[in-house]
């Protein structure tokens, strides 16, 4: 298998904005085909689950009202969300699918950005490397009210405000398991699915890892990009309702 960099590339971070990730393997007779509902939850056997994981329920009713609040027991604190079936159904269904298989406890988050106009906190790699996922992929469902971001003349980034709960991706419809927190408003392409939000008891946590800062290295002593300072693991993630 290729290995993937999931990692923000410096260069294309600032021409263009990018929040890495993969989708990671086989269910059923056939290890390629979707699953039958209107989710397709799709198969990746090139790049297998990096724990192992079903693939999620696809009902051809996907729930696509109320929200669902989720809390990762962080290290560092809580960081209690609220997923919107509305805004994204077949994200929220993937992601509590994940919560309820344990998928995500005891993983680190693997990379903090701290640019002037990208500001988050990336999770949901087991491996801790940025390459891993479900071993499944499903398409975006992306948002299409965001508001131009200042910073951006062109008007092509949008606005992922401050407290935004988003997948991220490897490239269209290869959402896996990763996604972004967003502590501070950032200026991205609208290429990233919302699927809720931070409650202020997770901002908080999250602008105590911020304020830690991004690993230093011999090579950079002040990166903006990388691992946090701060280790931070999920210790465990669970519905609350």
């Amino acid at each position: 298998m290729m290995k993937r960099r999931l990692a923000f590339v410096l260069a294309s971070m600032l021409a263009a904005g990018a929040v890495g990730a993969a989708p990671a393997a086989a269910h059923g007779t056939d290890p390629t085909a979707p699953t039958p509902g209107p989710c397709a939850y799709t198969p990746t056997p090139d790049d297998p689950a990096v724990r192992p994981v079903p693939l999620p329920r696809d009902p051809r009713h996907t729930p696509d009202r109320g929200t669902v609040d989720v809390l990762l027991r962080t290290n560092l604190g809580p960081i209690p969300l609220e997923l919107d079936r509305a805004q994204a159904p077949c994200t929220v269904q993937s992601f509590l699918h994940l919560v309820r298989h344990r998928f995500y406890d005891r993983t680190i988050c693997h990379r903090l950005t701290a640019y002037p106009t990208l500001l988050v906190l990336q999770c949901g790699d087991p491996s801790g490397t940025g390459e891993g996922g479900p071993g499944y992929r499903y398409a975006d469902e992306l948002p299409t009210d965001l508001p131009p971001a200042p910073t951006d003349p062109t008007g092509v980034r949008k606005v992922y405000a401050r407290g935004v709960l988003a997948m991220a991706n490897a490239g269209p419809d290869t959402n896996g398991s990763q996604f972004f927190l967003v502590y501070g408003n950032s200026a991205l392409r609208p290429n990233y699915t919302i699927f809720g939000g931070v409650e202020r008891p997770g901002l908080r946590t999250l602008d105590r890892i911020a304020a830690g800062g991004v690993t230093p290295t011999p090579e950079d002593p002040a990166p903006l990009d990388g691992p946090p300072a701060l280790r931070t693991e999920i210790r465990k993630a669970t519905v609350r309702r």
